[in-house]
């Protein structure tokens, strides 16, 4: 619910069904899509992630994240939606830009968030590594497609590490 200004009336009004409201379920449909379109994923998304993981399990840098209790937990309080979203922030504010003045620091090591143990368990921490791993050029910014495959690797890598299921 939100108030907003009547410009005819200039009367303060309610808003009960905000857009804010909505904004969830229009950013999973529009991840779906983009998802559904992209030319990085086959239709067999659960082989192109199984082929994707087994390649990562053989970087010895890689293969040491993982999801402590902490982490676990607020997977649990928060939910998986939430944890997307945030993926999303991050990926949108810290990777998709094409210059990023800090590449290759602007994700930490620590576990501050699930999500960031993630990224570098997954190739997908700054535009090296994606170039690297995942074939995605830097030095341009990225696409809606790119941005929603990112996110679905690193939902799919917590989803399997936090127990939660491994479907997409």
């Amino acid at each position: 619910m939100t108030r907003r200004k009547n410009s005819n009336t200039g009367e303060q009004e309610l808003d009960l069904f905000a857009s804010s409201d909505f904004e969830d379920e229009q950013v999973n449909r529009k991840e779906a899509e983009a998802l559904e379109t992209s030319p990085i994923i086959s239709s067999d998304v659960n082989e192109d992630f199984n082929r994707l993981f087994d390649r990562l399990a053989q970087s010895t840098f890689r293969s040491r994240f993982y999801l402590n209790n902490k982490d676990k937990a607020y997977i649990q309080a928060k939910g998986l939606n939430t944890i997307r979203q945030h993926a999303a922030d991050f990926i949108a504010k810290r990777l998709a830009p094409a210059y990023i003045p800090n590449d290759g620091k602007q994700t930490p090591m620590r576990h501050v968030h699930p999500v960031f143990q993630a990224q570098h368990a997954t190739g997908c921490c700054c535009r090296g590594c994606l170039e690297k791993w995942h074939h995605i050029p830097k030095g341009r910014l990225l696409t809606p497609a790119e941005q929603a495959y990112i996110v679905a690797v690193i939902m799919e890598w917590i989803k399997r590490k936090s127990g939660s299921g491994s479907s997409t």
